[in-house]
């Protein structure tokens, strides 16, 4: 593909004797066609510049939604991580009653007029 550049080019040769008027429009030429391509080109960064912010800051916009839900999440796993503690402290808790009261205690006693062992009224 062949640049817009390429395709504007104003071909400069060696300088002849032609009439200082035909001079002047072809430096007026030259000098015009230089200005457009300027402005084509301060056209075509303003708008690469104008697409890059775009793209930024709908990036910057995903970075903050991402870092927000990265928050909600920890703070999930935090609440779930001390449920679990709680959970290991019960579990903990019910284990040692069981031993205590059911593995190193002396048989309980069944009275069937009275109802169920002593341990279970407790529970």
């Amino acid at each position: 593909m062949v640049s817009p550049v390429a395709r504007t080019v104003v071909p400069f040769g060696p300088v002849t004797q032609e009439a200082p008027s035909n001079l002047a429009d072809n430096l007026d030429t030259a000098g015009q066609t230089i200005l457009g391509l300027l402005h084509r080109a301060a056209g075509m960064a303003e708008e690469n510049s104008k697409h890059a912010m775009e793209v930024a800051q709908r990036l910057s916009q995903q970075l903050q939604d991402a870092k927000e839900r990265i928050r909600d999440l920890e703070s999930e796993v935090q609440h779930y991580q001390e449920r679990a503690e709680r959970a290991d402290e019960w579990m903990a808790q019910i284990s040692s009653e069981i031993q205590q009261r059911l593995l190193s205690g002396p048989a309980p006693q069944r009275d069937r007029r009275n109802g169920p062992p002593h341990f279970l009224s407790r529970l």
